[in-house]
C-alpha cells in the first residue's frame, strides 16, 4: 500500500518549551484511507498536522506529501489539500451557505458550480435549516459544522481535520462520519484527522496511531491495536469495598472516577466478582475498548518515564496506581 504522507525523523521544538513537541517522529500514512492520530493534549498531533499541511516548519527532519517534499515545495502540496484547523472560526456576518460558497470560489470554481456543490454539502451535514442564518446567531456546534463543511466541499485529494467533531452533538457527529466515509469510498479521498473521541476513532479509522511526547507508541488498524494490547483481558470496575493494595495483588489498578479498574483474565474477574458479592459491593465486567487500550498504552509510557527519572536520582517510589 502506497503512502500519501511520510515523515522521517521529524523534530519540532517551540521557543521556551520544556521539551520537543515532536521528537524524531517516524510515520507513514496510507492513501485513500481515513487515518486518525490519537494522543493526550500536547502529545504532538496538531503540530504534526500543521507541518504536514505546510503551515509550520519543523526544527529538523523531513515530510513528503504525494511524494513531494512538503518543506521545499509547499505550493505543489497546497493545491491538493484542504484543512480544517482546530482554532478556525467562521466569520460572524456570513451564513453557512456563504462560507462554503466562498471556500469553493477561492479555489477557482465558478459561482454556478460552487453554489451547486455548497448546497449538496450543506444538505449532507444537515445545515439546511440554518443555511441562511448568520454564524453569530448559531450554536458552537453549528459553527463547527460549517468549518468542517467548508473543508469537505473542496475537491482536495487529502483532507486534514483537527478535532472536526468537537462540540457536535451525537447525531451531528454521525452525520460528519457518514460524509467522511462517503468521500473516501465514493471519491477516493484521503483523510487525516485528530480526535479525543475513542468511539469516533473506532468508527472511522482504517488505521490509527497513538502519539505520546512527539513519538509513535503504536500504529495499526483499530482492531489490531485493541487485540495486540490487553489481549485476553476483560475490564472489571469495583465500586468500593476493597483497598487499592488488595486489588493490586491481581494487577495494575487504575482510578476511574469513584471506581477502581483492573484488566484481568476472565477467571480472575470471576474470582473478584465472587468476593465482591460476599462483601455486597457492586462490580461491572465488560470487554476491553479502544479507550481502555489508549489509557493502558499511554499510562504505561508515563509510568516508564517516571521510573527512568527516579532511577536517574530523583528518588525512589512505589505504586501501581495511575492517577
Amino acid at each position: 500500500m502506497s503512502s500519501i504522507i511520510e515523515a522521517q525523523g521529524l523534530v519540532k521544538v517551540y521557543d521556551k518549551a520544556k521539551g520537543p513537541a515532536l521528537d524524531g517522529l517516524e510515520l507513514k500514512i496510507p492513501e485513500k484511507k481515513i487515518f486518525t492520530l490519537l494522543g493526550r493534549n500536547g502529545a504532538g498531533k496538531t503540530t504534526f498536522l500543521r507541518i504536514a499541511s505546510t503551515q509550520l516548519m519543523p526544527t529538523s527532519g523531513s515530510v513528503s506529501v504525494f511524494g513531494v517534499d512538503a518543506l521545499k515545495h509547499p505550493r505543489q502540496v497546497r493545491s491538493r489539500i484542504a484543512i480544517s484547523p482546530q482554532e478556525a472560526k467562521p466569520l460572524w456576518t456570513l451564513n453557512a451557505y456563504d462560507h462554503v460558497l466562498l471556500a469553493l470560489m477561492m479555489r477557482g470554481q465558478s459561482r454556478e458550480k460552487a453554489s451547486k456543490k455548497a448546497k449538496e454539502v450543506i444538505e449532507a451535514v444537515e445545515l439546511k435549516e440554518v443555511e441562511k442564518v448568520h454564524s453569530e446567531d448559531l450554536s458552537g456546534g453549528m459553527r463547527q459544522r460549517i468549518m468542517v463543511a467548508m473543508t469537505m466541499a473542496c475537491d482536495a485529494e487529502l483532507l486534514f481535520l483537527d478535532e472536526p467533531t468537537i462540540g457536535l452533538d451525537p447525531l451531528g457527529r454521525r452525520k460528519v462520519w457518514s460524509e467522511l466515509i462517503r468521500l473516501k469510498e465514493e471519491e477516493g479521498r484521503s483523510v487525516v484527522l485528530t480526535t479525543h473521541y475513542m468511539d469516533e476513532a473506532e468508527a472511522l479509522s482504517d488505521e490509527l496511531v497513538i502519539i505520546e511526547k512527539g513519538k509513535v507508541l503504536v500504529q495499526g488498524r483499530p482492531s489490531d491495536v485493541r487485540a495486540g494490547h490487553l489481549k485476553g483481558k476483560v475490564r472489571i470496575d469495583v465500586a468500593g469495598g476493597f483497598a487499592e493494595s488488595e486489588l493490586g495483588s491481581y494487577g495494575r489498578v487504575i482510578e476511574a472516577g469513584n471506581l477502581l479498574r483492573l484488566f484481568v483474565d476472565q477467571a480472575v474477574a470471576e474470582e473478584i466478582s465472587r468476593e465482591a458479592l460476599k462483601r455486597k459491593v457492586a462490580v461491572t465486567i465488560a470487554p476491553v475498548t479502544l479507550d481502555d487500550v489508549f489509557v493502558d498504552i499511554v499510562g504505561t509510557s508515563i509510568e516508564e518515564d517516571t521510573v527512568e527519572k527516579k532511577a536517574g536520582g530523583v528518588g525512589q517510589g512505589g505504586g501501581g496506581i495511575v492517577r
